[in-house]
């Protein structure tokens, strides 16, 4: 099989079902900014080997975010997007905020390199909110991958801030 079609040549694609609209379209910004997500998940479980197991679940999970985001709802039935998930994300975070100082202001994204990765991530994935938030269409699954991206970037924001503690490296505060 080969990598390229021709058929998003004139600028259109396919969204899960076959409805054909614009490569500008809420859905395919939504799950491009997904796929972006992905691949930053995948270069900090390069970075953070010891959360790999932890990372690869939510790259699963965002794999089937991106479906039901790219789907028109009408052809193919997708897997159920799991609210459990988004408890996972909660039970991972308060374990390490239960090992964490206070925050008492901004945080400015700075070494060590993973902390910095982390901070990365989380704004590419209120990026993925944003833009699952412009599509109209706001079935169960939608609002469900809504709210899988918000707790996930809180996740990436806490593995952050646990990865300046574990490396022994203060956070770089903005005080104003």
């Amino acid at each position: 099989m080969k990598i390229y079609t021709r058929t998003g040549d004139t600028g259109t694609t396919s969204l899960v079902g076959g409805t054909r609209v614009p490569k500008n379209h809420p859905r395919v910004e939504a799950y491009g900014n997904v796929d972006e997500l992905v691949s930053h998940i995948g270069l900090l479980r390069c970075e953070i080997p010891e959360e790999d197991k932890v990372l690869r679940k939510i790259q699963e999970n965002l794999m089937l975010g991106s479906a039901h985001l790219a789907s028109d709802g009408e052809k193919k039935k997708l897997n159920n997007f799991n609210p459990g998930d988004i408890d996972f994300l909660e039970l991972e975070i308060d374990k390490m905020t239960q090992k964490l100082p206070p925050q008492n202001a901004f945080i400015l994204p700075s070494a060590p390199r993973q902390a910095a990765l982390c901070h990365i991530a989380r704004t590419v994935c209120r990026r993925a909110e944003r833009s699952a938030i412009s599509i109209e269409d706001k079935s169960e699954s939608i609002f469900l991958v809504i709210s899988y991206l918000n707790r996930l970037s809180d996740y990436l924001f806490t593995l952050g801030r646990y990865q300046n503690l574990i490396n022994n490296i203060s956070e770089d505060f903005w005080l104003v």
